[in-house]
């Protein structure tokens, strides 16, 4: 399986993996990554981030590969200037997106498409989310922003509103649709079946790289399908407990300490 070091290819999450907490990658990380790429392994990332907001991270560090993006909702490659795979929500997702603002007013949210970042709701909450992730989005009313194309709707709120969140969902028709955690301020209503894991799936038949092993890491609840889905699936030390129980290999460092250049280090070692 690790053979041969070309054919191998890591894909890492950002938020809580490749970043610290000052969203930085660390000097250790950085080493290891231009090491690995050197040998000739292939490293890209899996995040839940937009093509316009990864855009402040391309001058910080080179992905030649596609990128896994809005939680597996799309893969784009910067070099060719596409988006390869688009797996968009349902027609209902603005009908439970307002059923749900009914129920919890109070929260923010926001609607992502490949051409933009609506929000149509700007608690203190959604601006936090706006700042983490440096965009500036349109502003509109759930109900006018355009049709078809949603990859993505993010409700952000207090942590202490996450559990009532889960409930009010449980009791909603979310038929087509899934949900998942992404931090313990966001949650994500995702296509139903798409994640970080199936987008693994489907990079597995982009052409030239059907026969390479993926090796994956990450921290949150948002990374457990890809960990899974990985012929390798790893997570950092300061990964949630339901990740590491999903994970082959617990690293010992956090993404504060160079998580990433461990799994590298573990991986040329393999190879």
């Amino acid at each position: 399986m690790f053979e041969d070091i070309t054919k191998v290819i890591l894909l890492s999450d950002m938020d809580g993996t490749l970043l610290n907490g000052k969203k930085q990658i660390t000097q250790q990380d950085r080493a290891a990554i231009e090491r690995f790429t050197a040998l000739g392994g292939h490293f890209t990332v899996a995040t839940g981030r937009t093509v316009q907001s990864f855009e402040q991270f391309r001058a910080v560090i080179d992905l030649p590969d596609p990128i896994i993006m809005y939680n597996g909702a799309a893969i784009h490659d910067y070099t060719k200037g596409e988006t390869l795979r688009v797996r968009p929500l349902p027609d209902t997702a603005r009908e439970l997106a307002e059923a749900i603002m009914r129920e919890m007013p109070h929260i923010g949210g926001e609607v992502l498409r490949l051409d933009a970042t609506y929000v149509f709701s700007n608690t203190d909450y959604q601006k936090l989310h706006t700042k983490l992730c440096n965009i500036v989005p349109d502003y509109a009313e759930l109900r006018d922003i355009p049709d078809g194309g949603w990859l993505k709707v993010l409700f952000a709120m207090s942590p202490e509103d996450m559990d009532y969140f889960e409930v009010l969902i449980r009791r909603m028709d979310c038929r087509n649709v899934s949900f998942v955690r992404s931090s313990d301020m966001f949650w994500e209503m995702l296509p139903e079946g798409v994640s970080k894991g199936s987008a693994l799936t489907e990079y597995r038949s982009i052409p030239g790289f059907e026969d390479f092993t993926f090796v994956s890491v990450g921290d949150f609840d948002n990374d457990i399908e890809m960990i899974q889905a990985a012929d390798l699936g790893a997570c950092p030390a300061n990964a949630e407990d339901s990740v590491k129980a999903a994970a082959d290999l617990v690293l010992e460092h956090t993404n504060e300490d160079g998580a990433v250049a461990e799994l590298i280090d573990h991986i040329i070692k393999r190879c």
